[in-house]
Order: structure tokens, then sequence, then C-alpha cells
């Protein structure tokens, strides 16, 4: 048996495991193991949400008295702290386990290889960075919001193959097909927030939940300086998602008393910017927020760091016209050398549709 192989099957069987709680776990990571014992699992388990146990104690707690000498497979380095929950290492210890491969290390510096260290002490042999970059990418919100302290930034648009959004008179349903659209409900589903502004609303009436797809929905956030929204819309039935509304002070203030006694939350912010909006969130321990708005927010969103990862559908089609909305508004760019350029791009076929996604 190839052993760098089986190492690198069992952390995917960890990471299977860990997207389970997609969508459930912020301020929390994704965290899957497998414990493995002559070449047979014998334990797994995931980490369902914050404040439940982590991934490794599901894991021990189903392999019992047999987890004795076995390898414990796990895509976070497990903790050394007592936060809500004791550490993983005491728990490993106690159940005298031979061997831990870790994924990726804590990426907070404050933890950082704390909790191997405190294995290694004890006679634990200890592997990191097996599926490292599968491991990073599968936590990247969780990563991004530790390193920078503010919350991971997609932002996700749909275009006609010359770059519209919508016709001329503004009509927007539906550029791209079933299938992407599919995709966009799975990514709802993923983060922890999704942010329109004000002109989505009115024209589009979304609802922003994952619909059919299993998971959770997200919070919708609307940004909008005036607040000039209407007073029936989808985001105001707060029955399945939550809808919190960005505004200035004082504005349309007969319309903030409906939208509470709705139980929609408007919070008056002066100035109202991405960067607040998502200093808020930060504060409220989201760590994904995907933007779904026009190319005037996301413009901005994009010139106060508020966006680290393009997600860009394109459709096979083709709409002309002059004025027809593009997903980017002004960015103040002069040059083509001034041009933002993404990295880490990956292409997708989904049915007739393609799915650009890069990071900034």
């Amino acid at each position: 048996m190839n052993h760098d192989n089986f190492d690198q099957q069992m952390m995917q069987r960890c990471l299977t495991l860990a997207r389970q709680a997609l969508g459930r776990t912020s301020p929390n990571p994704l965290v899957g193991s497998v414990i493995v014992k002559n070449g047979a699992i014998i334990g797994e388990g995931f980490h369902p949400k914050a404040g439940e146990p982590h991934a490794e104690i599901f894991a021990l707690r189903q392999a019992g008295e047999n987890a004795t000498g076995a390898t414990v497979y796990v895509n976070l380095e497990p903790c050394n702290h007592y936060g809500r929950t004791p550490p993983c290492t005491e728990a490993l210890l106690a159940a005298k386990v031979a061997k831990v491969v870790v994924g990726m290390i804590d990426p907070n510096p404050l933890v950082s290889g704390q909790g191997m260290e405190k294995l290694r002490q004890n006679g634990v042999e200890v592997i990191v960075g097996v599926e490292e970059a599968a491991c990073c990418q599968l936590n990247e919100g969780f990563i991004h919001r530790i390193v920078h302290k503010q919350p991971f930034g997609i932002l996700k648009y749909a275009m006609t193959l010359d770059g519209k959004i919508a016709t001329t008179t503004g009509h927007s349903a539906w550029v791209t097909g079933p299938a992407s659209r599919q995709v966009v409900h799975e990514l709802r589903a993923a983060c922890d927030a999704v942010i329109v502004g004000g002109n989505t609303v009115r024209r589009d009436n979304p609802h922003l939940t994952t619909h059919q797809v299993s998971g959770p929905n997200p919070l919708r956030v609307v940004m909008t300086r005036n607040l000039h929204l209407p007073s029936e819309a989808h985001l105001w039935d707060t029955e399945g998602a939550p809808t919190v509304v960005f505004t200035e002070w004082g504005k349309n203030i007969p319309l903030q008393e409906k939208l509470r006694n709705k139980g929609v939350e408007v919070i008056e912010l002066t100035p109202l910017t991405p960067a607040e909006v998502m200093q808020v969130l930060y504060e409220r321990e989201l760590s994904t927020v995907l933007w779904e708005c026009g190319g005037t927010l996301g413009a901005q969103a994009i010139a106060q760091g508020c966006i680290q990862k393009i997600l860009a559908f394109i459709a096979p089609k083709i709409i002309g016209g002059v004025l027809s909305p593009s997903p980017m508004g002004d960015l103040g760019l002069e040059k083509m050398t001034d041009a933002l350029l993404l990295k880490n791009i990956s292409l997708r076929h989904i049915d007739e549709d393609i799915l650009i996604e890069g990071y900034l």
C-alpha cells in the first residue's frame, strides 16, 4: 500500500466530512477527522457548529477504547487551548493515539503550532501538510477572518459574452441557465451573508435564499443610502431567513418602522460604506460574505478591500447595447496596466455557461 496516497485519501475523507457542516460553523472552521487502525477506519466525526465538540472528539467517541495506538487524521491542527470546549490535544493524549496527521496548522499566530508541539512533547508522531492546499481552500473564509480581522468577501455576477449584466431596460432575469443558478444556491448555503444594493431589491425582488439546496440560508443584507425601497418584497419575509437593512441615519423613518415590524433589522450607519458593513458582520462572527450586488456597489466594495474572490458566470449570449449595464462600476483606473489582475484562476463548464473563479 502506498502510504502517501493512503494519507491523502484519508485527508480528503476529512474534508468530505467537514463539508457536511458547510455554512453552519462560523466563526469556527470546517473540520473533519478520521481515525485509522490497521488500515481500517474505526472512527469519524466533524464539527457541526460553534459551541459543539470538535471533529476529533466525535471521532474518538466512535473509536472508543480502540483508539489506543491508532492514527488520527484531521484537516486542521488540533486546538491546545480552552475555548468553549476543552483542548483536543488533551483528548488525543488521553486516548493514547500513536500518530496524528494534520492537513494545515492553525492560522491564528497565537496558537499556531502549539497543538502539534504539545502532541510531540508527549511522544505522539505528528505529520503536517497532507493535502494542505485543499485544506486551506476549504477554510479560506475562516483563515482570512483570523489573519485580516474581516470577513472573506466573494463577488459573484452573471454576464453575457459581451459583458452585460442586463438589457438597456434593466431586465436581467435570467442571464445564465438553471444549472448555474443551482450552483449559486449552493454557494449561498456555504456563505454566512449575502449582500445586495437597493437597486437589486427594486429591480429583481430577489429571495436570496438557497431555494431547494440542502443547507442553511445566509443572512440577507441590503445596503441602501436613502432607503427608497418597496414596502412589500421577498426579503421582508423573515420566516425562512433573516434580513438586515443598512441605511444612513434618519432615512425614511416610516419604512424603517414597517420593516422592523416585519422582523427585519434596520441599522443606521453614516457614512454607509462596504468597509463599515463588513466590520459589523465581522463583529457578528461571520466568516464568508457573498456580494451579489450590481456594478456600483461592487466597485466600492473592491476599492475598499472588501472583495478577495471573484466568481464570474458567463453565458454564451450576446445582447449588445451601448448603455446596457456591466458587472463593474467605475474603479477610477485609466490605463490597461492599472487593471486588477486575478490569480489562481479556475474554469468550469456548467451546462452551456462558463464559471471563472479567481482571487484578487
